[in-house]
């Protein structure tokens, strides 16, 4: 080793008392040896001061443009019924009448209707807003709620209710006027760099976008320097939208943090929106729930996609869309993942080990939908959000939020998986939690400790985490975040000294690269 390297020394492992000296490097792990007071072989010294050591957090499933736009928006995520939503509006724009801005609608987020005692309706909205447009966006993204002139705007103008659920809700949202790409940007690296504060160095984006455009652009602006993955859509998947990349590879003038991730498509919606598949009907009907893509078409598209030399990513949130897209993966031979999996059948559970498909979950969806999976999933809650079961069957599990529909803070995820008692403040299947350990694992896309020869993506943390409870480790420390070995939040002399100042005679910036 040259002096462009670090030694961060004094440094414990979760669950560990030992202390030791980590070596980074041209952005990897060199060497973790015993630690060694006043250590001096050439290289910077940072002394953690006895602080945890894991790696970079990872979250495998976001929708980071909605994310970044949905804080700017009205919470309603509070409202008990569609009359107090409205009226959760109408206090906002009383007391901030900068939201009304001449021509855009006023756009709310956040809804779950599923215990409402009555249904939303457009008439509520256009009695209170008359012809001011006004959309509500559910919490779970999968329905939309808006009066007349909302409805107008997207693209439905004489719909009797006023909810869209699904596609139709989807492709209304997407004709929407967008704001300015450069303003969007913005509030992604905004909100970006509040989560790398939280430990987290990497995203798989799964935002409806030409996503490698659109993250390529974002570093050439300066945005922050994590590691994403750009996941397209089935509907525009083309050679262009991803550049003749296979899943896994990087983009070229990108230090290889931006890469190429899976196909997306969805076989069903939702539970709060009633429309995930199911094997047995949800209560009170026949209703089953709504299967978007069949099996024929799921196969198709597979195929396509394994032409291409793309894995994919299949969301499936009832247990009858779990199984749809197992068999489909099984008379594939696809490589992929499962996003979600909220309610799996008991004889599914081994499949995701055997077919070699991850359970990418979002452990935070149980915290919000425990009382809703209560009444909706009655009787088969015991396999619902089940990563323990998954677990003990062998399935190799990523964790992730779902942001916007949970917040972009792994610890968020890791404790809703470990202390669903502590998060929640009652007793919901215990039996489904998972050890501290296993859920940093899962969160981090490896082993879950750090090991030489890694990358060097990093988090220091001023408590232990496998001592906490799940409200302590949501709101855990974190002392420094770093990417490839260079510091992206915490003290400054955390960062590769010497790499930094060689950094423009070594490796050509991405502008050069392009």
């Amino acid at each position: 080793m040259t002096d462009d390297a670090l030694w961060l020394a004094a440094v414990r492992r979760p669950g560990s008392d030992r202390l030791v000296d980590v070596k980074i490097g041209d952005g990897r792990v060199r060497a973790i040896v015993d630690h060694e007071p006043h250590r001096n072989d050439g290289a910077s010294v940072h002394d953690a001061e006895g602080r945890w050591l894991i790696p970079g957090l990872y979250d495998g499933h976001v929708h980071a443009t909605q994310y970044a736009i949905q804080q700017g928006r009205i919470d309603v995520s509070a409202a008990t019924s569609a009359e107090h939503a409205t009226r959760l509006v109408r206090d906002v724009l009383d007391h901030q009448p900068s939201r009304r801005v001449d021509g855009e609608p006023v756009i709310a987020a956040g809804f779950r209707d599923g215990f409402w005692p009555e249904q939303p309706t457009k008439t509520l909205l256009d009695d209170e807003f008359g012809s001011l447009p006004v959309i509500m966006i559910s919490g779970d993204l999968h329905c939309g709620w808006a009066n007349s002139a909302g409805m107008t705007l997207l693209g439905h103008r004489d719909h009797p209710t006023g909810v869209l659920k699904e596609k139709v809700w989807m492709d209304g949202l997407a004709a929407l006027p967008q704001p300015p790409a450069d303003r969007t940007d913005a509030w992604v690296d905004t909100a970006l760099r509040g989560a790398v504060a939280r430990g987290l160095t990497g995203i798989r984006d799964f935002e409806f976008a030409d996503n490698l455009t659109v993250w390529l652009r974002r570093r050439r602006a300066g945005g922050v320097a994590i590691r994403v993955d750009c996941g397209v859509m089935a509907a525009t998947l083309s050679e262009r939208t991803t550049r003749g990349l296979r899943t896994g590879e990087s983009l070229s003038g990108t230090d290889g943090l931006i890469t190429m991730g899976p196909v997306n498509v969805f076989v069903d919606g939702s539970l709060n929106t009633r429309t995930a598949l199911c094997h047995d009907p949800y209560p009170g009907g026949d209703d089953h729930g709504e299967l978007v893509l069949d099996r024929d078409e799921l196969t198709a598209i597979m195929a396509d996609a394994r032409g291409r030399g793309l894995q994919i990513a299949v969301h499936a949130i009832g247990d009858r869309a779990n199984t749809i897209a197992l068999d489909c993966f099984a008379a594939s031979g696809i490589a992929g993942r499962i996003e979600h999996a909220q309610l799996v059948a008991d004889d599914d559970l081994g499949r995701f080990a055997a077919l070699g498909v991850v359970a990418s979950v979002q452990p935070w969806h149980a915290i919000d939908d425990w009382p809703v999976a209560d009444r909706y999933w009655s009787g088969r809650t015991g396999r619902s959000f089940p990563y323990a079961a998954l677990a003990e069957a062998g399935a190799t599990i990523e964790f992730g939020s779902d942001a916007p529909v949970a917040p972009l803070d792994p610890w968020h995820a890791i404790a809703a998986a470990v202390d669903r008692h502590g998060v929640i403040g009652r007793e919901w299947h215990r039996e489904q939690q998972l050890p501290v350990a296993d859920a940093v694992r899962f969160s981090t896309c490896g082993p879950g400790i750090v090991r030489a020869g890694d990358a060097a993506d990093l988090v220091l943390l001023d408590s232990d985490p496998y001592t906490l409870t799940g409200p302590e480790l949501i709101t855990i420390g974190v002392h420094a975040t770093a990417v490839a070995g260079r510091r992206r939040y915490g003290p400054s002399e955390l960062t590769e000294q010497g790499l930094d100042r060689s950094a423009g005679r070594r490796r050509r910036s991405v502008a050069d690269d392009q």
